[in-house]
């Protein structure tokens, strides 16, 4: 028989928009012992954990918690619940992840409409407001923050037009949240859809989201009881006349997920036990900063960031008014192999930096500084390395110059 090394992943810097670099208090949490998921000690975690989701979205919304997937999962639960077949939905484009929301709202049988903008900017919202008063949709889906091309996107305006005409608005804040802030109430936002491999820097494994009473009307509209868990007393909803169709993902039927996470504990699948230790913890650190603290200390390390950057004599994508705070594109220099220099910076320094995806593939890299991951440790390592990897590919740039200007911005606080 074959036998295996024991696992040793190697020790990395990760300076992705995604995964990012675990804080090892979460990582601690990892390895705590299991627990039944209605044991009362495991389900007074379970509304922590909602407390402080509540806390992290800043709403006042009763259902917010996680579902047991990576990102996308959030986002199928949430569409998978709110869109019924043939509902008119509005998707304005701004890259790679607009366009995965058009697709999944399409396969969740949705009239799908979309916008689009060139990447490396955002909508004015005028722009979208406008075609929400052209399509009429039942839905506007966004994406918040645009990690393909580093870009956010302004939410309140088109929120509160939405909320005037009884249209749902729905958030992808997959990359923003615990990093920049995300105002689900202020902004009117119906739903909205976090991660936790991102800026909250807990494992990929789960997603968090919230969403508010008329959204719950809407997902309630459609619930039925899982039919081995159905009593005496429950009625078969399946066979009411005239009523919306029937959510067709059990998995992600957030009418039973909601009977799970509330006081009735209906069991609906296991609980990621581990995971959701992770994510307590991670939320509990996220908050022991304080959220105006954490936004401000991811706004400084990107100062430093493209001060070093700048300084070096490279470039950076995209229209600089709407960029991302927590992700930084570069326009890789002429004559300069994207790829080469990735593999070098990973294979020689153990740091990591992305590429890019569609159009932009090859003509970018981008940097997270997302989380843990974004320390001036960091920050000043990967310049340093980036420096001497461009020297090292005959790249034309100033010598000294980057680390020299982050050491500025350091000095200045």
């Amino acid at each position: 028989m074959k036998q295996y090394a024991e696992l040793a992943p190697s020790q990395r810097t990760i300076m992705t928009p995604g995964p990012v670099e675990v804080d090892p208090r979460v990582l601690r949490a990892l390895s705590y012992p299991i627990l039944g998921q209605f044991d009362p000690e495991f389900t007074s975690y379970m509304n922590d954990t909602m407390e402080m989701l509540r806390a992290l979205f800043q709403t006042s919304n009763q259902w917010a918690f996680p579902i047991d997937g990576t990102s996308r999962s959030g986002i199928e639960a949430v569409l998978t619940s709110l869109i019924e077949p043939g509902d008119k939905v509005l998707i304005p484009i701004y890259g790679r992840f607009g366009n995965l929301l058009f697709e999944i709202a399409e396969r969740c049988g949705a009239e799908v409409t979309s916008i689009e903008k060139e990447w490396g900017t955002v909508f004015a919202p005028e722009e979208v407001i406008s075609a929400i008063h052209r399509v009429k949709p039942v839905l506007v889906l966004m994406v918040h923050g645009e990690t393909s091309t580093g870009r956010i996107q302004p939410l309140a305006e088109i929120g509160k037009t939405c909320r005037e005409l009884g249209i749902l608005f729905v958030v992808d804040a997959v990359a923003t949240i615990g990093g920049v802030p995300v105002l689900t109430d202020e902004w009117c936002i119906d739903a909205v859809i976090g991660g936790t491999q991102k800026c909250l820097s807990v494992p990929s494994g789960m997603a968090p989201i919230t969403y508010n009473d008329i959204a719950a009307k809407k997902i309630n509209a459609r619930k039925t009881i899982e039919r081995g868990l159905r009593t005496s007393l429950d009625s078969n909803t399946d066979e009411l006349v005239n009523r919306p169709p029937v959510i067709r993902s059990n998995y992600f039927d957030l009418s039973q997920l909601q009977d799970y996470w509330s006081s009735a504990r209906l069991n609906h699948h296991t609980e990621m036990t581990s995971m959701l230790y992770a994510l307590r913890e991670g939320l509990r650190l996220v908050l022991d900063e304080g959220l105006h603290e954490r936004f401000a200390r991811h706004r400084f390390h990107e100062s430093a960031l493209v001060a070093g950057l700048e300084a070096m004599g490279l470039t950076l994508y995209g229209d600089p008014s709407c960029k991302l705070p927590v992700v930084t594109c570069i326009n890789i220099p002429d004559g300069i192999d994207g790829e080469s220099v990735r593999n070098m910076l990973l294979n020689s320094f153990g740091i990591e930096i992305a590429s890019s995806f569609g159009s932009l593939k090859g003509k970018i890299w981008r940097i997270g500084t997302m989380g843990y991951s974004c320390r001036q440790t960091n920050i000043l390592q990967l310049l340093g390395a980036l420096e001497a990897v461009l020297l090292r590919h005959g790249a034309s740039i100033h010598t000294g110059a980057g680390l020299q200007a982050a050491l500025d911005v350091y000095e200045q606080k």
